[in-house]
Protein backbone atom coordinates (compact mmCIF):
# COMPACT_ATOMS: atom_id res chain seq x y z
CA UNK A 1 0.00 0.00 0.00
CA UNK A 2 1.04 3.54 -0.20
CA UNK A 3 0.02 6.49 1.20
CA UNK A 4 -1.22 9.69 -0.32
CA UNK A 5 -1.26 12.84 2.11
CA UNK A 6 -4.20 15.07 0.89
CA UNK A 7 -3.53 18.14 0.05
CA UNK A 8 0.25 17.74 1.34
CA UNK A 9 1.86 17.37 4.66
CA UNK A 10 -0.53 19.83 6.67
CA UNK A 11 -1.04 21.01 10.38
CA UNK A 12 -2.57 23.69 11.84
CA UNK A 13 0.36 26.11 11.32
CA UNK A 14 1.39 24.60 7.43
CA UNK A 15 -2.23 25.32 5.32
CA UNK A 16 -3.36 22.69 3.17
CA UNK A 17 -1.90 22.71 -0.77
CA UNK A 18 0.31 25.16 0.34
CA UNK A 19 4.24 24.89 -0.71
CA UNK A 20 5.31 24.15 2.12
CA UNK A 21 2.57 21.29 2.79
CA UNK A 22 3.40 19.74 -0.46
CA UNK A 23 7.21 19.74 0.09
CA UNK A 24 6.89 18.42 3.81
CA UNK A 25 4.65 15.61 2.14
CA UNK A 26 8.01 14.72 0.10
CA UNK A 27 10.48 15.28 2.81
CA UNK A 28 8.24 13.23 5.20
CA UNK A 29 8.42 9.85 2.63
CA UNK A 30 5.17 10.13 1.36
CA UNK A 31 2.82 10.61 -2.11
CA UNK A 32 0.43 13.68 -2.28
CA UNK A 33 -3.31 14.86 -3.82
CA UNK A 34 -3.37 18.05 -4.98
CA UNK A 35 -5.70 20.51 -7.18
CA UNK A 36 -4.45 21.99 -10.39
CA UNK A 37 -6.08 24.67 -12.34
CA UNK A 38 -5.31 27.14 -15.15
CA UNK A 39 -4.22 30.62 -13.91
CA UNK A 40 -3.42 33.53 -16.85
CA UNK A 41 -1.79 30.88 -19.35
CA UNK A 42 -0.12 29.00 -16.69
CA UNK A 43 -1.10 25.90 -14.54
CA UNK A 44 -1.43 26.59 -10.95
CA UNK A 45 -1.99 24.55 -7.03
CA UNK A 46 -5.22 25.05 -6.27
CA UNK A 47 -8.47 23.76 -5.09
CA UNK A 48 -10.51 27.26 -5.43
CA UNK A 49 -10.49 30.09 -7.69
CA UNK A 50 -6.74 30.76 -8.87
CA UNK A 51 -5.76 33.85 -8.26
CA UNK A 52 -2.03 35.30 -8.23
CA UNK A 53 -0.60 34.25 -5.08
CA UNK A 54 -0.86 30.54 -6.55
CA UNK A 55 2.02 28.25 -6.27
CA UNK A 56 2.64 27.54 -10.05
CA UNK A 57 2.31 23.69 -10.68
CA UNK A 58 5.60 23.05 -12.83
CA UNK A 59 7.70 23.63 -9.46
CA UNK A 60 5.79 20.47 -8.21
CA UNK A 61 7.03 18.36 -10.76
CA UNK A 62 10.64 19.40 -10.42
CA UNK A 63 10.49 18.74 -6.36
CA UNK A 64 9.05 15.05 -7.67
CA UNK A 65 12.19 14.68 -10.00
CA UNK A 66 14.19 15.80 -7.33
CA UNK A 67 12.80 12.88 -5.44
CA UNK A 68 13.37 10.46 -8.20
CA UNK A 69 10.13 10.10 -9.46
CA UNK A 70 9.41 7.91 -5.78
CA UNK A 71 6.29 9.46 -4.96
CA UNK A 72 3.19 9.18 -6.68
CA UNK A 73 1.28 12.58 -7.30
CA UNK A 74 -2.17 12.29 -7.75
CA UNK A 75 -3.34 15.51 -10.01
CA UNK A 76 -7.10 16.46 -9.00
CA UNK A 77 -8.00 18.14 -12.59
CA UNK A 78 -10.25 20.94 -11.59
CA UNK A 79 -10.39 22.70 -15.53
CA UNK A 80 -10.59 21.76 -18.76
CA UNK A 81 -7.64 23.07 -21.13
CA UNK A 82 -4.31 21.33 -19.63
CA UNK A 83 -3.89 18.14 -21.16
CA UNK A 84 -1.15 19.68 -23.37
CA UNK A 85 1.20 21.71 -20.41
CA UNK A 86 0.23 18.58 -18.27
CA UNK A 87 1.82 16.56 -21.05
CA UNK A 88 5.23 18.91 -21.13
CA UNK A 89 5.67 18.89 -17.32
CA UNK A 90 5.90 15.16 -17.39
CA UNK A 91 7.77 14.67 -20.17
CA UNK A 92 10.40 17.53 -19.24
CA UNK A 93 10.75 16.07 -16.01
CA UNK A 94 10.04 12.29 -17.24
CA UNK A 95 7.62 11.66 -14.00
CA UNK A 96 6.03 8.32 -14.52
CA UNK A 97 4.64 7.99 -10.92
CA UNK A 98 1.39 9.81 -10.90
CA UNK A 99 -2.43 9.99 -12.13
CA UNK A 100 -4.79 12.09 -13.19
CA UNK A 101 -8.62 11.92 -11.77
CA UNK A 102 -11.95 14.01 -11.55
CA UNK A 103 -11.47 15.65 -15.04
CA UNK A 104 -14.72 15.76 -17.36
CA UNK A 105 -15.44 12.97 -19.70
CA UNK A 106 -14.62 15.34 -22.45
CA UNK A 107 -11.03 16.05 -21.13
CA UNK A 108 -10.71 11.98 -20.07
CA UNK A 109 -11.03 11.21 -23.66
CA UNK A 110 -8.17 13.33 -24.71
CA UNK A 111 -6.09 12.20 -21.97
CA UNK A 112 -6.56 8.99 -23.15
CA UNK A 113 -5.92 9.74 -26.59
CA UNK A 114 -2.82 11.41 -25.37
CA UNK A 115 -1.52 8.37 -23.33
CA UNK A 116 -1.82 10.11 -19.92
CA UNK A 117 -2.34 8.21 -16.88
CA UNK A 118 -5.81 8.46 -15.31
CA UNK A 119 -7.70 7.44 -12.95
CA UNK A 120 -11.70 7.12 -13.23
CA UNK A 121 -13.73 7.28 -10.48
CA UNK A 122 -16.49 5.12 -8.33
CA UNK A 123 -18.96 6.13 -5.67
CA UNK A 124 -22.36 5.46 -4.01
CA UNK A 125 -23.48 7.82 -7.24
CA UNK A 126 -21.48 6.44 -9.77
CA UNK A 127 -21.47 2.72 -9.63
CA UNK A 128 -20.43 2.33 -13.25
CA UNK A 129 -17.16 3.99 -13.79
CA UNK A 130 -16.46 5.39 -17.13
CA UNK A 131 -14.02 4.79 -19.55
CA UNK A 132 -12.82 1.61 -17.10
CA UNK A 133 -10.89 -0.34 -19.85
CA UNK A 134 -8.89 3.17 -20.77
CA UNK A 135 -8.05 3.82 -17.40
CA UNK A 136 -4.82 2.74 -15.06
CA UNK A 137 -6.87 2.49 -12.07
CA UNK A 138 -10.24 3.55 -10.16
CA UNK A 139 -10.32 6.79 -7.27
CA UNK A 140 -13.25 5.00 -4.65
CA UNK A 141 -14.79 7.64 -3.22
CA UNK A 142 -17.58 6.78 -0.51
CA UNK A 143 -19.67 10.49 0.17
CA UNK A 144 -21.70 9.73 2.28
CA UNK A 145 -21.48 5.88 2.98
CA UNK A 146 -18.81 3.47 2.35
CA UNK A 147 -20.67 0.16 3.23
CA UNK A 148 -21.14 -0.51 -0.39
CA UNK A 149 -16.76 -0.44 -0.47
CA UNK A 150 -16.10 -4.55 -0.27
CA UNK A 151 -13.50 -6.86 -0.81
CA UNK A 152 -14.92 -8.20 -3.65
CA UNK A 153 -15.32 -5.09 -5.13
CA UNK A 154 -11.75 -4.16 -4.70
CA UNK A 155 -10.22 -7.40 -5.56
CA UNK A 156 -12.31 -7.33 -8.65
CA UNK A 157 -10.65 -4.07 -9.65
CA UNK A 158 -7.06 -5.65 -9.29
CA UNK A 159 -7.73 -8.63 -11.02
CA UNK A 160 -8.97 -6.54 -14.18
CA UNK A 161 -5.42 -5.04 -13.85
CA UNK A 162 -6.71 -2.08 -12.20
CA UNK A 163 -4.93 0.09 -9.68
CA UNK A 164 -7.00 1.55 -6.65
CA UNK A 165 -6.95 4.60 -4.65
CA UNK A 166 -8.99 4.82 -1.76
CA UNK A 167 -10.29 8.12 -0.01
CA UNK A 168 -10.47 7.60 3.43
CA UNK A 169 -13.56 8.50 5.27
CA UNK A 170 -11.56 11.44 7.13
CA UNK A 171 -11.59 13.51 3.94
CA UNK A 172 -15.62 13.67 4.28
CA UNK A 173 -15.40 14.90 8.24
CA UNK A 174 -15.73 11.58 9.31
CA UNK A 175 -14.60 10.32 12.49
CA UNK A 176 -14.76 6.67 11.43
CA UNK A 177 -12.15 6.36 9.61
CA UNK A 178 -10.30 3.61 11.98
CA UNK A 179 -13.38 1.05 11.59
CA UNK A 180 -13.01 1.51 7.66
CA UNK A 181 -9.43 1.16 7.62
CA UNK A 182 -9.85 -2.16 10.35
CA UNK A 183 -11.83 -3.63 7.99
CA UNK A 184 -9.16 -2.51 5.15
CA UNK A 185 -6.15 -3.87 6.80
CA UNK A 186 -7.79 -7.81 7.30
CA UNK A 187 -9.00 -7.93 3.59
CA UNK A 188 -7.11 -10.62 1.65
CA UNK A 189 -5.76 -8.53 -1.63
CA UNK A 190 -2.92 -7.48 -3.15
CA UNK A 191 -1.88 -4.16 -1.06
CA UNK A 192 0.87 -3.33 -3.85
CA UNK A 193 -1.63 -1.83 -6.22
CA UNK A 194 -4.01 0.07 -3.58
CA UNK A 195 -3.03 3.26 -2.54
CA UNK A 196 -5.09 5.75 0.67
CA UNK A 197 -5.41 9.17 0.34
CA UNK A 198 -5.90 10.55 3.77
CA UNK A 199 -5.42 13.88 5.80
CA UNK A 200 -3.77 11.56 8.76
CA UNK A 201 -0.80 9.84 6.82
CA UNK A 202 1.22 9.60 10.12
CA UNK A 203 -1.35 7.46 11.49
CA UNK A 204 -2.12 5.50 8.37
CA UNK A 205 1.93 4.76 7.98
CA UNK A 206 1.59 3.45 11.39
CA UNK A 207 -1.75 1.24 11.13
CA UNK A 208 -0.97 -0.27 8.00
CA UNK A 209 2.64 -0.81 8.63
CA UNK A 210 2.67 -4.21 7.57
CA UNK A 211 0.72 -3.60 4.12
CA UNK A 212 3.41 -0.86 3.05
Amino acid sequence: MQILAHRGYWNPDIPANSPQALKAALENGYGFESDVRDYIGNMVISHNIADGSCQNAEEIFQWLAEYDDKYCFAVNIKADGLKDILKEYLEKYNIKNYFLFDMSVPQMVEFAEMGLRFFTRQSEYETCPVMYEQAAGVWVDGFKRIDWITEELLRKHILCGKEICLVSPDLHGRSDHRLFWNDLKNWDMDFSNVLLCTDHPDEAREFFKNKL
